[in-house]
Protein backbone atom coordinates (compact mmCIF):
# COMPACT_ATOMS: atom_id res chain seq x y z
CA UNK A 1 0.00 0.00 0.00
CA UNK A 2 1.12 3.66 -0.52
CA UNK A 3 1.88 5.48 2.66
CA UNK A 4 -1.86 7.48 2.55
CA UNK A 5 -3.63 4.09 2.11
CA UNK A 6 -1.78 2.70 5.02
CA UNK A 7 -2.38 5.51 7.49
CA UNK A 8 -6.32 5.36 6.42
CA UNK A 9 -6.18 2.19 7.36
CA UNK A 10 -4.89 2.06 10.52
CA UNK A 11 -6.91 5.37 11.69
CA UNK A 12 -9.79 3.25 10.82
CA UNK A 13 -8.60 0.08 12.88
CA UNK A 14 -7.60 2.54 15.78
CA UNK A 15 -11.04 3.93 16.04
CA UNK A 16 -12.43 0.21 16.00
CA UNK A 17 -9.53 -0.66 18.41
CA UNK A 18 -10.34 1.95 21.10
CA UNK A 19 -14.58 1.73 21.23
CA UNK A 20 -15.07 -1.62 20.71
CA UNK A 21 -12.01 -3.65 22.58
CA UNK A 22 -9.55 -1.17 24.52
CA UNK A 23 -12.36 1.76 26.15
CA UNK A 24 -14.73 -1.51 27.46
CA UNK A 25 -12.46 -4.31 28.08
CA UNK A 26 -9.25 -2.88 29.41
CA UNK A 27 -9.01 -2.22 32.89
CA UNK A 28 -5.99 0.31 32.61
CA UNK A 29 -6.89 2.47 30.02
CA UNK A 30 -10.64 2.44 30.73
CA UNK A 31 -9.22 3.98 33.98
CA UNK A 32 -7.05 6.50 31.98
CA UNK A 33 -9.71 7.72 29.70
CA UNK A 34 -12.10 8.65 32.61
CA UNK A 35 -9.68 10.78 34.71
CA UNK A 36 -8.19 12.57 31.47
CA UNK A 37 -11.73 13.00 30.75
CA UNK A 38 -11.19 11.62 26.89
CA UNK A 39 -13.86 10.44 25.18
CA UNK A 40 -13.07 7.44 23.13
CA UNK A 41 -15.24 8.58 20.15
CA UNK A 42 -12.57 11.44 19.71
CA UNK A 43 -9.76 9.54 18.82
CA UNK A 44 -10.25 9.48 15.18
CA UNK A 45 -7.44 9.25 13.67
CA UNK A 46 -3.23 8.08 14.18
CA UNK A 47 -2.90 11.64 15.56
CA UNK A 48 -5.40 12.37 17.78
CA UNK A 49 -3.23 9.15 19.71
CA UNK A 50 -1.40 12.23 21.17
CA UNK A 51 -4.54 12.83 23.84
CA UNK A 52 -3.33 9.89 25.51
CA UNK A 53 -0.74 10.12 28.13
CA UNK A 54 2.25 7.89 27.42
CA UNK A 55 2.51 4.49 29.07
CA UNK A 56 5.64 3.46 30.55
CA UNK A 57 7.23 0.44 32.26
CA UNK A 58 7.07 1.64 35.76
CA UNK A 59 2.85 1.22 34.93
CA UNK A 60 3.04 -2.25 33.62
CA UNK A 61 5.61 -3.57 35.98
CA UNK A 62 4.23 -5.80 38.97
CA UNK A 63 5.74 -4.07 42.66
CA UNK A 64 5.52 -5.88 45.97
CA UNK A 65 2.47 -3.41 46.57
CA UNK A 66 1.30 -4.27 43.29
CA UNK A 67 1.97 -7.99 42.29
CA UNK A 68 -0.85 -8.61 40.21
CA UNK A 69 -0.67 -4.57 38.38
CA UNK A 70 -0.34 -5.99 34.49
CA UNK A 71 -3.52 -7.97 34.79
CA UNK A 72 -5.04 -4.63 34.04
CA UNK A 73 -3.40 -4.10 30.81
CA UNK A 74 -5.10 -7.48 29.96
CA UNK A 75 -7.92 -7.14 27.54
CA UNK A 76 -10.21 -9.37 29.20
CA UNK A 77 -14.27 -9.02 28.37
CA UNK A 78 -14.98 -13.22 29.65
CA UNK A 79 -18.23 -12.19 31.65
CA UNK A 80 -19.21 -9.27 29.11
CA UNK A 81 -18.93 -11.67 26.39
CA UNK A 82 -20.60 -14.13 27.77
CA UNK A 83 -23.87 -12.39 29.04
CA UNK A 84 -23.86 -10.71 25.64
CA UNK A 85 -23.85 -13.94 23.65
CA UNK A 86 -25.07 -16.32 26.49
CA UNK A 87 -28.64 -16.34 24.30
CA UNK A 88 -27.11 -17.95 21.21
CA UNK A 89 -26.24 -21.18 23.65
CA UNK A 90 -30.17 -21.59 24.19
CA UNK A 91 -30.62 -21.86 20.59
CA UNK A 92 -29.20 -25.58 19.59
CA UNK A 93 -27.16 -27.88 21.97
CA UNK A 94 -24.10 -27.26 19.82
CA UNK A 95 -24.14 -24.58 17.70
CA UNK A 96 -24.84 -21.86 20.64
CA UNK A 97 -22.53 -22.80 22.72
CA UNK A 98 -19.75 -23.27 19.86
CA UNK A 99 -20.23 -19.39 18.91
CA UNK A 100 -19.92 -18.39 22.87
CA UNK A 101 -16.80 -20.74 23.15
CA UNK A 102 -15.26 -18.82 20.41
CA UNK A 103 -16.49 -15.14 21.53
CA UNK A 104 -14.58 -16.21 24.82
CA UNK A 105 -11.82 -17.78 23.35
CA UNK A 106 -10.71 -14.66 21.13
CA UNK A 107 -10.16 -13.41 24.91
CA UNK A 108 -8.57 -16.26 27.05
CA UNK A 109 -4.95 -15.94 27.34
CA UNK A 110 -2.73 -19.38 26.56
CA UNK A 111 0.34 -18.14 26.55
CA UNK A 112 2.83 -16.14 27.89
CA UNK A 113 6.01 -14.16 27.45
CA UNK A 114 7.86 -12.15 30.48
CA UNK A 115 10.18 -8.71 30.03
CA UNK A 116 13.78 -10.02 31.54
CA UNK A 117 13.46 -8.15 34.34
CA UNK A 118 16.78 -6.37 34.65
CA UNK A 119 15.41 -3.14 36.73
CA UNK A 120 12.04 -4.53 38.18
CA UNK A 121 10.24 -7.67 38.70
CA UNK A 122 9.80 -9.64 34.89
CA UNK A 123 6.01 -8.50 33.91
CA UNK A 124 4.19 -11.29 32.41
CA UNK A 125 2.04 -10.68 28.75
CA UNK A 126 -0.04 -12.49 27.30
CA UNK A 127 -1.81 -13.69 24.24
CA UNK A 128 -5.06 -15.38 23.34
CA UNK A 129 -5.12 -18.07 20.79
CA UNK A 130 -6.09 -15.29 18.34
CA UNK A 131 -3.38 -13.35 19.24
CA UNK A 132 -0.62 -16.54 18.49
CA UNK A 133 -1.99 -15.88 14.87
CA UNK A 134 -1.00 -13.02 14.38
CA UNK A 135 2.26 -13.97 16.07
CA UNK A 136 2.82 -16.50 13.21
CA UNK A 137 1.62 -13.78 10.61
CA UNK A 138 4.13 -11.48 11.83
CA UNK A 139 6.64 -13.78 12.00
CA UNK A 140 6.34 -15.34 8.69
CA UNK A 141 6.39 -11.56 7.26
CA UNK A 142 9.68 -11.53 9.38
CA UNK A 143 11.36 -13.77 7.59
CA UNK A 144 10.27 -12.97 4.26
CA UNK A 145 11.73 -9.90 4.62
CA UNK A 146 14.87 -11.70 5.30
CA UNK A 147 14.76 -13.76 2.24
CA UNK A 148 14.59 -17.10 4.05
CA UNK A 149 13.47 -20.00 1.61
CA UNK A 150 11.39 -23.44 2.39
CA UNK A 151 14.08 -25.54 1.89
CA UNK A 152 16.49 -23.69 4.31
CA UNK A 153 17.71 -25.73 7.59
CA UNK A 154 18.00 -23.56 10.53
CA UNK A 155 19.38 -23.70 14.02
CA UNK A 156 17.53 -21.74 16.49
CA UNK A 157 19.99 -20.65 19.37
CA UNK A 158 18.54 -18.99 21.02
CA UNK A 159 18.17 -19.42 24.87
CA UNK A 160 14.93 -21.50 25.52
CA UNK A 161 13.05 -19.49 27.98
CA UNK A 162 9.51 -17.30 27.98
CA UNK A 163 10.50 -14.80 26.06
CA UNK A 164 10.04 -13.32 22.69
CA UNK A 165 13.19 -14.15 21.35
CA UNK A 166 13.12 -17.73 21.12
CA UNK A 167 9.62 -17.79 20.59
CA UNK A 168 9.14 -15.79 17.89
CA UNK A 169 11.53 -17.51 16.23
CA UNK A 170 9.52 -20.60 16.92
CA UNK A 171 6.09 -19.27 15.49
CA UNK A 172 7.81 -17.62 12.64
CA UNK A 173 9.66 -20.89 11.70
CA UNK A 174 5.95 -22.99 11.77
CA UNK A 175 4.43 -20.31 9.88
CA UNK A 176 7.50 -20.30 7.25
CA UNK A 177 7.69 -24.15 6.81
CA UNK A 178 12.00 -24.44 6.88
CA UNK A 179 13.30 -27.43 8.82
CA UNK A 180 14.39 -25.74 12.55
CA UNK A 181 16.51 -27.35 14.98
CA UNK A 182 14.66 -25.30 18.15
CA UNK A 183 18.27 -26.13 20.58
CA UNK A 184 17.68 -23.94 23.52
CA UNK A 185 21.32 -22.39 22.55
CA UNK A 186 24.34 -23.46 24.49
CA UNK A 187 22.68 -23.36 28.00
CA UNK A 188 20.46 -26.39 27.23
CA UNK A 189 22.54 -28.45 24.78
CA UNK A 190 25.56 -27.37 25.47
CA UNK A 191 28.04 -25.72 22.50
CA UNK A 192 29.71 -28.66 21.01
CA UNK A 193 26.37 -30.57 20.79
CA UNK A 194 25.35 -27.34 18.88
CA UNK A 195 28.55 -26.93 16.62
CA UNK A 196 27.61 -30.78 16.01
CA UNK A 197 23.92 -30.09 15.07
CA UNK A 198 25.50 -27.02 12.42
CA UNK A 199 27.21 -29.64 10.08
CA UNK A 200 24.80 -32.53 10.40
CA UNK A 201 22.48 -30.25 9.36
CA UNK A 202 24.03 -28.44 6.48
CA UNK A 203 22.35 -25.48 8.23
CA UNK A 204 22.27 -22.86 6.12
CA UNK A 205 20.59 -20.01 8.76
CA UNK A 206 21.63 -19.24 12.60
CA UNK A 207 19.81 -17.39 14.48
CA UNK A 208 21.45 -16.17 17.80
CA UNK A 209 22.25 -13.70 20.51
CA UNK A 210 24.96 -11.51 18.81
CA UNK A 211 28.04 -12.28 21.79
CA UNK A 212 27.19 -15.78 22.48
CA UNK A 213 27.51 -16.12 18.35
CA UNK A 214 30.67 -14.45 18.52
CA UNK A 215 32.34 -17.33 21.26
CA UNK A 216 30.29 -19.62 19.35
CA UNK A 217 32.07 -19.17 15.89
CA UNK A 218 35.73 -18.58 16.95
CA UNK A 219 34.99 -21.78 19.49
CA UNK A 220 34.42 -23.56 15.53
CA UNK A 221 37.28 -22.00 13.93
CA UNK A 222 39.44 -23.44 16.69
CA UNK A 223 37.75 -26.46 16.22
CA UNK A 224 38.32 -26.62 12.41
CA UNK A 225 34.19 -27.21 11.70
CA UNK A 226 32.49 -27.09 8.82
CA UNK A 227 29.74 -24.55 8.45
CA UNK A 228 30.15 -24.16 4.46
CA UNK A 229 25.82 -24.32 4.11
CA UNK A 230 25.88 -20.94 6.03
CA UNK A 231 24.26 -18.19 4.45
CA UNK A 232 22.51 -15.68 6.39
CA UNK A 233 22.87 -15.23 10.08
CA UNK A 234 20.34 -13.21 12.08
CA UNK A 235 20.01 -11.49 15.38
CA UNK A 236 18.01 -10.41 18.08
CA UNK A 237 18.16 -9.19 21.64
CA UNK A 238 21.09 -7.35 20.99
CA UNK A 239 22.39 -4.43 19.04
CA UNK A 240 24.22 -5.28 16.47
CA UNK A 241 27.46 -2.71 15.81
CA UNK A 242 28.45 -3.25 12.35
CA UNK A 243 32.02 -4.43 13.42
CA UNK A 244 30.32 -7.08 15.17
CA UNK A 245 28.58 -8.04 11.73
CA UNK A 246 32.59 -8.36 10.16
CA UNK A 247 33.93 -10.34 12.73
CA UNK A 248 30.72 -12.66 12.25
CA UNK A 249 31.65 -12.91 8.64
CA UNK A 250 35.35 -13.11 9.10
CA UNK A 251 34.94 -16.28 11.31
CA UNK A 252 32.48 -17.93 9.13
CA UNK A 253 35.13 -16.96 5.85
CA UNK A 254 37.60 -19.50 8.15
CA UNK A 255 34.55 -22.01 8.53
CA UNK A 256 34.17 -22.28 4.50
CA UNK A 257 31.10 -20.17 4.14
CA UNK A 258 30.87 -17.94 1.17
CA UNK A 259 29.11 -14.10 1.29
CA UNK A 260 26.99 -14.54 4.43
CA UNK A 261 24.25 -12.11 5.11
CA UNK A 262 24.14 -11.04 8.75
CA UNK A 263 21.22 -9.12 9.59
CA UNK A 264 19.54 -7.95 12.85
CA UNK A 265 16.12 -7.83 14.45
CA UNK A 266 14.49 -5.39 16.87
CA UNK A 267 11.94 -6.29 19.49
CA UNK A 268 10.60 -5.54 22.90
CA UNK A 269 8.32 -7.65 25.05
CA UNK A 270 6.02 -5.02 24.84
CA UNK A 271 5.74 -4.89 20.74
CA UNK A 272 4.84 -8.41 21.00
CA UNK A 273 6.38 -9.07 17.62
CA UNK A 274 9.95 -8.54 15.91
CA UNK A 275 10.86 -6.61 13.08
CA UNK A 276 13.55 -7.45 10.40
CA UNK A 277 15.87 -5.45 8.30
CA UNK A 278 16.72 -6.52 4.55
CA UNK A 279 19.08 -8.66 3.37
CA UNK A 280 21.85 -5.83 2.07
CA UNK A 281 24.89 -4.52 2.49
CA UNK A 282 23.72 -1.12 3.77
CA UNK A 283 20.69 -1.64 6.47
CA UNK A 284 17.77 0.02 5.69
CA UNK A 285 15.76 0.19 9.11
CA UNK A 286 13.66 -2.48 10.76
CA UNK A 287 9.90 -2.97 8.35
CA UNK A 288 7.49 -2.81 10.78
CA UNK A 289 3.69 -4.14 10.44
CA UNK A 290 1.48 -1.11 10.19
CA UNK A 291 -1.98 -3.25 10.35
CA UNK A 292 -1.19 -4.65 13.64
CA UNK A 293 0.80 -1.48 15.87
CA UNK A 294 1.49 2.40 15.23
CA UNK A 295 4.73 3.66 16.07
CA UNK A 296 5.57 6.65 17.17
CA UNK A 297 8.87 8.69 17.32
CA UNK A 298 9.23 11.57 19.90
CA UNK A 299 11.42 13.93 21.74
CA UNK A 300 12.62 11.89 24.87
CA UNK A 301 12.63 14.98 26.91
CA UNK A 302 9.41 16.95 26.10
CA UNK A 303 7.44 14.02 24.77
CA UNK A 304 6.30 15.70 21.73
CA UNK A 305 6.38 13.81 17.77
CA UNK A 306 9.08 14.48 15.96
CA UNK A 307 9.36 14.84 12.21
CA UNK A 308 9.70 12.03 9.76
CA UNK A 309 13.59 10.45 9.67
CA UNK A 310 14.41 12.44 12.82
CA UNK A 311 15.86 10.61 15.59
CA UNK A 312 13.31 10.17 18.72
CA UNK A 313 12.32 7.81 21.23
CA UNK A 314 10.24 4.45 19.82
CA UNK A 315 6.77 4.68 20.80
CA UNK A 316 4.44 1.74 20.52
CA UNK A 317 0.68 1.26 20.27
CA UNK A 318 -0.81 -2.10 19.82
CA UNK A 319 -3.46 -2.23 17.11
CA UNK A 320 -6.48 -5.18 16.92
CA UNK A 321 -4.43 -6.88 19.40
CA UNK A 322 -6.18 -9.52 22.27
CA UNK A 323 -4.22 -10.36 25.49
CA UNK A 324 -1.61 -7.77 26.93
CA UNK A 325 -2.29 -4.58 25.25
CA UNK A 326 -0.51 -1.29 25.89
CA UNK A 327 -1.01 2.32 23.76
CA UNK A 328 1.49 5.07 23.53
CA UNK A 329 3.97 3.16 25.34
CA UNK A 330 7.95 4.86 25.41
CA UNK A 331 9.90 1.92 25.02
CA UNK A 332 13.13 4.04 26.19
CA UNK A 333 15.29 3.20 22.82
CA UNK A 334 16.23 6.22 20.42
CA UNK A 335 16.13 5.72 17.04
CA UNK A 336 19.02 7.80 15.22
CA UNK A 337 16.95 8.62 12.08
CA UNK A 338 13.79 8.16 13.78
CA UNK A 339 11.04 6.53 11.65
CA UNK A 340 10.57 6.44 7.37
CA UNK A 341 7.49 6.10 5.87
CA UNK A 342 9.20 6.44 2.00
CA UNK A 343 9.33 2.79 0.31
CA UNK A 344 12.62 0.83 1.30
CA UNK A 345 15.67 1.00 -1.39
CA UNK A 346 16.42 -2.20 -0.68
CA UNK A 347 13.20 -4.47 -1.55
CA UNK A 348 10.93 -1.48 -2.03
CA UNK A 349 7.91 -2.42 0.93
CA UNK A 350 5.98 0.75 1.80
CA UNK A 351 5.61 -0.13 5.50
CA UNK A 352 7.09 2.60 7.47
CA UNK A 353 10.85 1.70 9.26
CA UNK A 354 12.16 2.31 11.85
CA UNK A 355 16.07 3.49 11.45
CA UNK A 356 18.32 0.56 12.96
CA UNK A 357 20.59 2.82 14.69
CA UNK A 358 19.17 2.11 17.77
CA UNK A 359 20.57 2.79 21.70
CA UNK A 360 19.07 0.32 23.05
CA UNK A 361 18.17 2.31 26.58
CA UNK A 362 15.16 0.03 27.83
CA UNK A 363 17.46 -3.19 27.76
CA UNK A 364 19.95 -1.82 30.33
CA UNK A 365 18.22 1.11 32.02
CA UNK A 366 19.75 1.56 35.36
CA UNK A 367 23.16 1.27 33.43
CA UNK A 368 21.80 3.78 30.66
CA UNK A 369 22.65 7.10 32.06
CA UNK A 370 24.84 6.86 35.21
CA UNK A 371 27.12 9.46 37.15
CA UNK A 372 30.91 8.44 37.23
CA UNK A 373 33.34 10.64 38.27
CA UNK A 374 30.68 13.38 38.23
CA UNK A 375 30.26 13.04 34.98
CA UNK A 376 26.50 11.79 33.41
CA UNK A 377 27.71 9.05 30.82
CA UNK A 378 25.56 6.79 28.58
CA UNK A 379 27.11 3.53 29.42
CA UNK A 380 25.16 2.31 25.56
CA UNK A 381 28.36 3.63 24.04
CA UNK A 382 30.18 0.87 24.95
CA UNK A 383 28.45 -1.56 23.23
CA UNK A 384 29.49 -0.05 19.72
CA UNK A 385 33.14 0.72 20.38
CA UNK A 386 34.23 -2.66 22.26
CA UNK A 387 32.11 -5.18 20.31
CA UNK A 388 32.66 -4.01 16.94
CA UNK A 389 36.69 -3.15 17.80
CA UNK A 390 38.58 -5.43 15.31
CA UNK A 391 41.62 -6.05 18.34
CA UNK A 392 39.27 -7.42 21.18
CA UNK A 393 37.67 -10.90 21.45
CA UNK A 394 35.65 -10.59 24.70
CA UNK A 395 35.04 -7.34 26.91
CA UNK A 396 33.38 -6.43 30.27
CA UNK A 397 32.81 -2.95 32.07
CA UNK A 398 33.07 -2.83 35.90
CA UNK A 399 31.42 -0.08 37.59
CA UNK A 400 33.39 0.61 41.39
CA UNK A 401 33.88 2.83 44.05
CA UNK A 402 37.39 3.43 45.18
CA UNK A 403 38.00 1.27 48.43
CA UNK A 404 34.55 -0.36 48.28
CA UNK A 405 33.14 2.68 50.32
CA UNK A 406 30.04 4.42 48.92
CA UNK A 407 31.16 7.61 49.22
CA UNK A 408 34.48 7.66 47.75
CA UNK A 409 35.67 8.30 43.55
CA UNK A 410 34.03 6.14 41.19
CA UNK A 411 36.39 4.00 39.00
CA UNK A 412 35.47 2.27 35.81
CA UNK A 413 37.63 -1.22 34.76
CA UNK A 414 37.31 -2.18 31.59
CA UNK A 415 38.25 -6.10 31.63
CA UNK A 416 39.59 -7.08 28.01
CA UNK A 417 40.47 -10.61 26.10
CA UNK A 418 42.81 -9.34 23.27
CA UNK A 419 43.56 -10.69 20.03
CA UNK A 420 46.53 -13.07 20.32
CA UNK A 421 48.75 -11.38 17.82
CA UNK A 422 47.77 -7.71 18.97
CA UNK A 423 50.23 -5.26 20.81
CA UNK A 424 48.88 -5.29 24.02
CA UNK A 425 50.61 -1.20 24.87
CA UNK A 426 49.18 0.09 21.83
CA UNK A 427 45.34 -1.81 21.83
CA UNK A 428 45.10 0.07 25.64
CA UNK A 429 46.34 3.21 25.02
CA UNK A 430 43.85 2.81 21.52
CA UNK A 431 40.96 1.75 24.35
CA UNK A 432 41.66 4.85 26.36
CA UNK A 433 41.55 7.36 23.62
CA UNK A 434 37.94 5.76 22.46
CA UNK A 435 36.58 5.12 25.81
CA UNK A 436 37.31 8.89 26.88
CA UNK A 437 36.60 10.28 23.50
CA UNK A 438 32.93 8.43 23.12
CA UNK A 439 32.03 8.59 27.45
CA UNK A 440 34.20 11.80 28.50
CA UNK A 441 35.39 9.78 31.42
CA UNK A 442 38.73 8.04 31.37
CA UNK A 443 38.74 4.23 32.58
CA UNK A 444 40.55 3.63 35.72
CA UNK A 445 42.16 0.50 34.22
CA UNK A 446 42.49 -1.65 31.10
CA UNK A 447 42.80 -5.14 32.64
CA UNK A 448 43.71 -8.17 30.76
CA UNK A 449 41.83 -11.35 31.39
CA UNK A 450 41.79 -14.96 30.72
CA UNK A 451 39.31 -16.24 28.21
CA UNK A 452 38.12 -18.91 30.35
CA UNK A 453 37.48 -16.31 33.49
CA UNK A 454 35.76 -13.64 31.08
CA UNK A 455 33.67 -16.09 30.02
CA UNK A 456 32.66 -17.16 33.77
CA UNK A 457 32.36 -13.55 34.40
CA UNK A 458 29.97 -12.93 31.16
CA UNK A 459 27.75 -16.41 32.08
CA UNK A 460 28.28 -16.87 28.54
CA UNK A 461 26.39 -20.77 28.53
CA UNK A 462 25.13 -19.63 31.80
CA UNK A 463 22.97 -16.31 31.88
CA UNK A 464 20.41 -15.61 29.44
CA UNK A 465 22.08 -12.41 28.08
CA UNK A 466 25.48 -12.13 28.94
CA UNK A 467 26.59 -9.71 31.60
CA UNK A 468 28.22 -6.91 29.93
CA UNK A 469 28.20 -4.41 32.42
CA UNK A 470 28.35 -4.74 35.50
CA UNK A 471 27.87 -2.10 38.35
CA UNK A 472 29.13 -3.36 41.70
CA UNK A 473 29.63 0.10 43.45
CA UNK A 474 27.99 -0.04 47.12
CA UNK A 475 24.68 1.27 47.66
CA UNK A 476 24.29 3.83 50.10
Amino acid sequence: MPADRIRNMQDRKLRAFIRTQIYPYSPYYQRIFRQHDIDPYSIQTVDDLAKLPFTFKEDVAPTDQEPERHKDFVVRPDETVTERYGHLAKLSMYAGKTVVAERVAEYRPVHIHFTTGRTARPTPFVYSARDLGFIREGGYRLLNVFGLQPQDRVVNAFPYAPHLAFWQTYFAAEAQGSLVLHSGGGKIMGTPNLMDAVETLGATVLVFIPGYAYFFLREAVRQGRDFRHVRLVLFGGERVPPGLKEKVREALGKLGAGHVNVLATYACTESRLAWAECPAEESHGYHTYPDLEIIEAVDPDTGRPVGEGESGEIVYTALDWRGTCVLRYRTGDIAAGGITYRPCPNCGRTVPRISANIQRRSEFREFALTKIKGTLVNLNNFFPLLMGHPDLLEWQVELRKRNDDPYDLDEIYLRVVPRPEVNVESLKADLRERVLRETEVAPTDILLTAMPEMLSRLGMETELKEKRIVDNRPRV
